[in-house]
């Protein structure tokens, strides 16, 4: 009787790499899901907060998570957008992080899609205590491997061997980790190319890897998306900055799906509420690119 590859790998690597999501319609239910960005206000401690009442942040949060839900969306991300100028990793202050938790734990509780935490820029640490905290089934990492300069002049490392075992400590491995390639609003290490980045992002086992264009509401290259999918193989890739209807098409035939915030909002502009005729608009032709999948 032949021996099989799988007989030949030990129980405890089976059991390690098995935790790892291979498909995003395990999670989300659909291929080539579309994730909504609820953007919260500004949260207290941050500039542009003007101390109104954290029921007006979860009230702005639930009404664009719920027109997003409605329209079509398959999953969300739940993100301190407006708490700029942003720390850093560690820096994030505790009263934000208990405000975007809050808010965060509404948008889960009023959903029924899988919801996600992004805290910028790169609270991957704080982004997985408030998904546990909140019920969230995902984060964003903003650098879970390499290393690079932030757009506010910061240094920062990868984070992966801190997070997967804090994960494991908190009893969370039902989290999953998208982890950014080559971020946006960043500037790379000289050295480390995208396939590198993409080879070291899926070695450290992300569940994902995210693809996005310089600044928010930038699109990446299409042949970027294209060598990152080729690196990385089977692991999920999501766009996650720039898509709209022009260049869903091109996008999607080499990702996965996509993360989108920009584009959902009223007149493009990211300060503005979700518009739900352009949730429709871009949810119909990635309707349509599902149905060209298998015909």
């Amino acid at each position: 009787m032949p021996v099989r590859i799988e007989d030949l790998v030990p129980k405890w690597a089976r059991k390690f790499y098995g935790k790892r999501l291979r498909s995003l319609k395990d999670l989300f239910g659909v291929e080539k899901p579309i994730i909504g960005m609820v953007h919260l206000m500004p949260l207290p401690g941050s500039p542009a907060y003007e101390g109104w009442d954290m029921n007006v942040i979860v009230e702005n949060a639930l009404r664009d998570a719920k027109v997003l839900v409605e329209n079509g969306v398959n999953g969300l991300i739940v993100e301190n957008m407006w708490d700029l100028p942003y720390f850093v990793g560690r820096n994030v202050p505790p009263e934000e992080i208990a405000a975007h938790a809050v808010a965060a734990r509404e948008v889960v509780k009023s959903v029924n899609v899988p919801v996600g935490i992004t805290v910028i820029h790169n609270g991957g640490r704080v982004a997985l205590g408030i998904a546990k905290a909140a019920g969230a089934k995902f984060i964003r990492v903003c650098l879970y491997t390499g290393a690079m300069v932030w757009d506010t002049g910061e240094f920062d490392h990868g984070n992966a061997a801190e997070l997967m075992r804090l994960r494991k400590a908190l009893y969370a491995e039902d989290i999953k980790f998208f982890a950014d390639v080559y971020k946006k609003h960043a500037v790379m290490f000289p050295g480390i190319d995208p396939k590198t980045h993409a080879t070291w992002t899926d070695f450290y086992m992300a569940d994902a890897v995210i693809v996005t264009g310089k600044m928010t509401g930038s699109p990446p290259d299409p042949e970027l998306v294209r060598v990152v999918k080729e690196v990385v193989g089977e692991t999920p890739v999501l766009i996650g900055s720039g898509l709209n209807p022009e260049n869903a098409k091109e996008l999607l035939k080499y990702a996965d799906g996509a993360i989108v915030g920009t584009y959902f909002k009223v007149k493009g502009l990211t300060q503005n509420p979700v518009d739900s005729e352009r949730v429709r608009k871009l949810m119909s032709i990635v309707e349509e690119i599902r149905r060209g999948l298998h015909g």
